[in-house]
């Protein structure tokens, strides 16, 4: 399950970054790479369910990368 956490974490990063460029310099970089269509709403759909997952599921990734 830790490698999902890496995974999900990594897509969260990806995703901020995004809406930071996007607040920042009005430049969305995930349409500029993937272009207009259903790819770029995939892209923040992905993004949308790896938030819900990290919320939902906050103890238990907290409790797997505790250093008990």
């Amino acid at each position: 399950m830790k490698i999902i956490d890496i995974i999900i974490a990594t897509i969260l990063v990806i995703g901020g970054l995004n809406w930071g460029l996007v607040g920042l310099f009005d430049f969305d970089l995930v349409k500029a790479v993937l272009g207009p269509g259903a790819c770029p709403r995939i892209v923040y759909m992905i993004v949308g369910l790896s938030a819900a997952y990290s919320l939902v599921f906050c103890k238990a990734i907290v409790s797997r990368w505790s250093l008990k």
